[in-house]
């Protein structure tokens, strides 16, 4: 039986380091207290129109003040997403 060739294998080049890139993971300083802001408003807002059974914070709102309420929060986490 004859004898197979044997093949040359190429010999392993591993890939050229990359450079580390230094990355700004700094938020402005408005950031943080504008999102604790919002939510705590918005928290307040739902939480004293419970409390005050639909007569504050504004009384022609009626159940409308639980969706201004969660709109505060909502734009409170619209604000974190600009949080790093």
């Amino acid at each position: 039986m004859p004898k197979s060739r044997i093949r040359k294998k190429a010999d392993f080049t591993p890939p050229p380091a990359k450079q580390a890139t230094s990355i700004k993971l700094t938020s402005s300083s408005w950031v943080a207290p504008v999102m604790l802001a919002l939510f705590l408003i918005g928290l307040v807002w739902i939480v004293v129109f419970y409390v005050t059974d639909g007569t504050l914070p504004i009384k022609s709102l009626r159940n409308w003040n639980i969706v201004v309420g969660f709109g505060f929060i909502a734009a409170g986490f619209g604000v974190s997403t600009q949080w790093k």
